[in-house]
């Protein structure tokens, strides 16, 4: 691409970006601390892909994602996800009229923009697969209909860490559905005395302000995928991403054993897109390494499968990650 054509597609992301800060702000008067959550979150709606959440209870993920769905003109369903759910509850079923004898359709909470499906590894394994469905083909099957989902769709899942009680962890096959996962960590002290300033109100009501609509949303979707990704950059993501499959062939002798499996297609695919709407968020109209390696982590953390010996040494996929971003030469 010419100097020029950079030039104009940087003056249309920083004209197009201009509602991200709007957002932010806006979020910000009800949270306090999470902006990487918050962020993520962001990003995950303009890059048309669905988020992970996982943490412990109280860190305001439910909060975070209800605030931001208050903050986009759109339709919001929050569906709390528990052991006796059934896929119908989800997505609806046929109704029997029994004055006609005839099957009506009754849609369930599916239909709408944003989900939040709170605790996903609380539902047994029949729900899970009725959601992550829906999110990977956008349309819900009842009884011999097909409805598409309206855009944007979005699902974002919370769910506590697996070594809590009464869980189902989600399959590797599924969580690869998602295309972020996010670890949700606890505030520093500074961030923790402002929460309990401002949230200790026996009577506080949580106001936010629409500030952006779908249409919105989808210019930001068109401009992310003008967003200019140069060939050098697109290498460097395959060598991220091959290197989980293959870490011998990058002389990463250390990671030898220590994975299982390594990142799927849908990884090299998810971090292009990725990539690119970090820029945009950033209001630039190009992708730098630096675009690649903030968000690389939150795609791949969930699909690079650990082995036994690396549970052994203790190592996590975050561990393997960051080695595998410090020893590939960057661009």
């Amino acid at each position: 691409m010419t100097d020029g054509g950079i030039t104009a597609i940087n003056e249309k992301v920083r004209e197009e970006s201009a509602f991200v800060q709007s957002i932010m702000s806006e979020v910000g008067k009800v949270i306090v601390g999470q902006q990487y959550l918050i962020e993520r979150l962001l990003l995950a709606l303009l890059a048309n892909g669905h988020i992970l959440i996982e943490g412990v209870p109280g860190l305001a993920k439910t909060l975070s994602v209800k605030v931001l769905s208050g903050a986009v003109r759109t339709g919001f369903q929050r569906i709390q996800f528990t052991p006796d759910l059934l896929p119908a509850d989800l997505i609806g079923t046929l109704v029997y009229n029994p004055k006609d004898g005839n099957f009506s359709i009754k849609k369930g909470p599916i239909f709408s923009n944003i989900i939040l499906a709170d605790e996903i590894n609380r539902a047994p394994a029949k729900v899970q697969s009725a959601l992550l469905e829906a999110m990977q083909e956008r349309q819900v099957t009842i009884g011999e209909s097909t409805f598409p989902l309206d855009e944007p769709f979005l699902v974002l899942a919370t769910q506590n860490p697996i070594e809590q009680e009464g869980t189902y962890p989600l399959p590797e096959a599924q969580v690869d559905r998602f295309m972020l996962k996010i670890n949700v960590t606890y505030p520093t002290m500074e961030e923790e005395h402002r929460i309990m300033r401002t949230m200790a109100f026996t009577n506080r009501d949580i106001e936010v302000r629409p500030v952006v609509g779908p249409e919105d949303i989808q210019r930001g979707r068109n401009v992310i995928n003008e967003i200019y990704m140069d060939e050098k950059i697109e290498k460097y993501i395959l060598d991220i991403v091959f290197a989980t499959r293959e870490p011998a062939r990058y002389k990463l002798d250390s990671l030898t054993g220590l994975i299982q499996y390594g990142a799927s297609t849908r990884a090299s695919i998810n971090l292009n897109i990725a990539s690119k709407a970090h820029a945009f968020i950033q209001g630039r109209g190009y992708v730098t390494p630096q675009d690649v390696k903030s968000i690389g982590p939150d795609v791949l953390r969930h699909r690079v499968i650990v082995s036994y010996e690396a549970e052994a040494e203790e190592k996590t996929s975050d561990d393997i990650i960051r080695t595998i971003f410090e020893e590939i030469e960057v661009p």
